[in-house]
């Protein structure tokens, strides 16, 4: 994990970013338990509230589950809940935009189409 506390983001979101990121490229496996709140804050230098916040932004997403006694564990699906809500953020932040400017630049569907493909050739 890394974090910029030269952000705008905050470190909380950080957080809850790099542990989506850490599950989607399968650094934390389902079932797995991650690092604790105080192994993160004592690593990085943060303060456990501000991190314990990111954590539980992760686990109203049911992404995490807490379990007494034993920590925070990636629950079952979490990787493909997380692709599912990347897939409609691409939806929404890249591809209307690009079918916007393509209708502004008075490109064709079809035409778009076959430069989407050549840039997969690529």
């Amino acid at each position: 994990m890394q974090f910029s506390f030269d952000s705008s983001e905050p470190i909380y979101r950080q957080i809850a970013d790099q542990i989506e990121e850490t599950i989607v490229t399968g650094g934390f496996e389902e079932e797995e338990q991650i690092p604790s709140t105080t192994e993160i804050s004592k690593e990085f230098h943060i303060n456990p509230a501000t991190v314990l916040k990111g954590m539980n932004m992760v686990v109203s997403k049911g992404l995490l589950e807490k379990r007494r006694g034993l920590g925070m564990f990636v629950t079952v699906g979490a990787r493909e809940k997380i692709l599912e809500e990347k897939r409609g953020a691409f939806y929404t932040d890249y591809v209307k935009s690009l079918v916007n400017e393509a209708k502004s630049l008075n490109i064709s569907e079809e035409e778009l189409i076959a430069q989407v493909r050549r840039g997969f050739a690529e």
